[in-house]
């Protein structure tokens, strides 16, 4: 069966074209006939033209490779072999929203035939594939799971923003319904990245190492955050102490900061979901969360407290905060915890500006309500300047807006980039 998708009998869809589907579907163009699908008609409309808004292609010509885009679920009928990357978010109340999931399935299914291969890259619980989707494929499809059709997973490991850990670089895990089905995914997938594959026993082993492989970063930047508020009452620096630490040969280089994004703030709340439903109240995964959800709003009230230290009325008091992306260097705005900051400022009375040179203002308003600030628009009267996220662009142009400042006030390097002998004595100077 391999064979027949090498030499372009049977075609490989891409169903959800992300900041996980479409470098995947860019890699496996390469090797297969395949067909790029998503909902979005604006985002088939863009790729398309060659354009990836979400950057992870920049500088890549994906136009001439055998891609074949649509919105209309109807071209799914051509594909043998479909690949779902869609977004698994959570709902206001931190429970899983299998929503996209589910619908994505719904839409396979309707065009499933015989010996056809479905494969999940989402993050999801140990058992959701075959609890969840297999009964939706069943269903609508009318076929028989591992019958007449095969499932697999193979969990994403894409880190926006990254041009080193690319889809081609990587270990791919992979797994299926039965020993066939892995081994073929095991060289569909290693068909772009030197087989370089690690075959999981089972899909729920696949599922679950993928939600622990985020699971781990959150609980240990969970304890660096938590150190930071020990040492800022000790008044010492933690990025000093981290620098000192790491000198020891395995100490784990985590940082403490803001936890947002769609994988490291989202993915233990899934874990957790299943623990609790086969009876185990998780402590230690759940203790981190709420740490790392809780920075947000911390840094505000640091940030409060130093404006009082100089002398500022807090009740109207001009703060600017400079990024919104979850991270560096990408317009990725999902779930940013940037947003916990402007809001604790504003309870506060606090009037907050924010720019963002990567973040697209029509996201951003959609997403939060909030409208950005053009660079020719800031003001020069700021009490209070965060720099939320360390953007390349707004280090490098650091001094510009530290030239902002109402004579005096409170700079908050929240992952300590800047070096604070770089501000004028009248500018009170912190950091986690």
């Amino acid at each position: 069966m391999f064979e027949d998708f090498l030499n372009g009998k049977k075609t490989i869809a891409v169903i959800g074209l992300g900041y996980v589907g479409m470098p995947l579907l860019y890699h496996l163009s390469k090797h297969f006939k395949t067909i790029g699908f998503d909902k979005n008609p604006a985002r088939i409309e863009e790729l398309k033209k060659g354009i990836d808004s979400t950057g992870e292609l920049e500088g890549i010509d994906f136009t001439n490779n055998n891609i074949e885009f649509s919105c209309d679920d109807d071209i799914l009928k051509k594909a043998q072999l479909f690949i779902v990357a869609v977004p698994t978010p959570i709902d206001s109340h931190k429970l899983p929203d299998l929503t996209p999931l589910k619908k994505a399935s719904q839409t396979v299914a309707k065009h499933l035939k015989k010996g056809d291969i479905v494969v999940y890259e989402s993050t999801v619980y140990p058992f959701a594939t075959r609890e969840v989707c297999v009964p939706i494929l069943e269903e609508i499809s009318h076929l028989s799971f591992c019958k007449d059709f095969f499932v697999g997973y193979s969990p994403e490991r894409i880190n926006p923003g990254d041009k080193v850990h690319t889809p081609d670089k990587i270990t791919k895990i992979v797994s299926g319904c039965d020993k066939q089905t892995a081994e073929l995914l095991a060289k569909i997938y290693g068909s772009i990245n030197n087989n370089n594959i690690f075959i999981a026993e089972s899909i729920e082993t696949a599922e679950a190492a993928k939600v622990i492989e985020n699971t781990q970063r959150d609980i240990n930047i969970a304890l660096m955050n938590e150190l930071s508020k020990i040492f800022n009452i000790m008044g010492i620096n933690t990025f000093a102490v981290l620098e000192a630490a790491k000198t020891k040969w395995n100490f784990l280089p985590f940082e403490p900061g803001l936890v947002g994004g769609h994988c490291i703030g989202v993915d233990p709340y899934y874990l957790t979901f299943k623990a609790q439903e086969v009876g185990y109240h998780p402590e230690v995964i759940l203790a981190g969360r709420r740490i790392n959800d809780s920075m947000g709003e911390y840094v505000a009230k640091e940030s409060i407290k130093r404006l009082i230290k100089c002398g500022r009325a807090i009740l109207g008091s001009k703060a600017l905060v400079l990024g919104i992306t979850f991270k560096e260097n990408v317009p990725d705005i999902r779930n940013s915890r940037v947003i916990d900051i402007i809001e604790e400022l504003k309870d506060f009375g606090v009037e907050v500006d924010v720019y963002d040179p990567y973040a697209n203002p029509a996201d951003v308003k959609k997403e939060y309500g909030l409208n950005l600030c053009k660079k020719e628009s800031l003001k020069d009267s700021y009490d209070l300047i965060i720099l939320a996220v360390k953007h390349k662009k707004l280090i490098e142009n650091i001094d510009e807006f530290l030239k902002l400042f109402n004579s005096s006030g409170v700079f908050v390097d929240i992952k300590g980039v800047i070096d604070k002998n770089r501000l004028g004595e009248n500018i009170l100077y912190w950091s986690l």
